[in-house]
């Protein structure tokens, strides 16, 4: 299914006004709550395991250090862990393993050598992190990644033309990108951190999912400014508004600086109680995060055993 997009039409932009104090506000009330205890926690924990986008994005990615990424995505915790607390039957994975094109095939193969092909593999792709790079260039690098075994696309918008007002150059873009994906399923990041106010963070979320964007995603993870709760909530804010008005349900991903156990249960709270139950799944939620994975683990551990594990008793993500 997806989101096919529709129309650019300019009126979804006009007279967006955001109330920055409230918004802060919702944002500190959630960061500041208890989260959930007990039997609880850790069903929310192994639903955040499940929504993880487990990730390499790095300039020494090789073969092994990517088998082992994927590896660890199709055992996420240990068996052992889970089978003390009845759920060794339930099949738990990562909600995807998330490479650079170049790593695709590496993923696709070694998944396929472990049985794990229903793990799928995002790419990320168009120039990524800063998008600058020409349009067919970025438009190759897409079609390289969906040719070579990627079934999710994580592309840039182009910040120059979200920073000088240029919607519809964005929503063009955005478009190609769309048919360049085919049948993968097309993650847009804003990069928050370069937008430079939460009105161009809605206006960028509204264009994007008009263009057909299947997600919105914060940021690459490589900005100054991440995965904050303010530009998280005005961009779940613009999911609803596109439901509202199309019936179309849009992901949501946020990417980079979320690494405990605590925060994905943050994150999650935060999906529940603006969007409802539909978007606490893989399918319409993911988080982007490579140390995430292994404090979630921890804390499974700790809940199992009374203690926490030393790094020796983990494998690593």
């Amino acid at each position: 299914m997806g989101n096919p997009g529709i129309q650019f039409d300019e009126s979804w932009l006009a007279n967006v006004n955001i109330n920055l104090p409230a918004v802060k506000r919702r944002a500190q009330q959630l960061s500041g709550r208890r989260t959930v205890k007990k039997e609880w926690q850790l069903a929310w924990l192994l639903r955040a395991v499940t929504c993880i986008d487990l990730t390499t994005l790095s300039g020494e990615d090789t073969t092994s250090n990517v088998q082992r990424l994927c590896h660890k995505a199709s055992s996420p915790v240990r068996k052992d862990l889970l089978k003390a607390i009845d759920c060794d039957d339930l099949g738990l994975t990562c909600g995807a393993v998330c490479v650079y094109p170049n790593r695709v095939e590496d993923s696709k193969n070694y998944l396929k050598s472990i049985s794990a092909q229903n793990i799928p593999i995002a790419s990320v792709a168009t120039g990524f992190p800063a998008g600058q790079t020409p349009l067919h260039t970025r438009l190759e690098e897409i079609k390289f990644a969906v040719e070579h075994g990627a079934s999710e696309i994580d592309v840039v918008i182009n910040r120059a033309h979200a920073l000088t007002g240029n919607w519809r150059g964005v929503y063009d873009e955005v478009k190609e990108m769309k048919e360049a994906c085919g049948n993968a399923h097309m993650k847009v990041i804003l990069a928050t951190g370069d937008l430079g106010c939460l009105t161009n963070v809605y206006k960028a979320s509204v264009v994007s999912m008009l263009a057909g964007a299947d997600f919105i995603k914060t940021s690459t993870g490589k900005e100054g400014v991440n995965a904050i709760l303010p530009v998280a909530i005005v961009m779940i804010r613009a999911i609803r508004d596109y439901y509202q008005k199309t019936g179309i349900k849009v992901g949501f991903k946020p990417a980079g600086g979320i690494r405990s156990a605590k925060d994905a249960l943050v994150w999650l709270s935060l999906m529940k109680e603006e969007l409802g139950d539909d978007w606490t799944k893989p399918n319409l939620f993911r988080i982007g995060a490579s140390a995430l994975l292994l404090d979630i683990e921890r804390q499974i551990f700790h809940n199992v055993t009374g203690k926490y594990a030393a790094l020796h008793e983990l494998a690593m993500a």
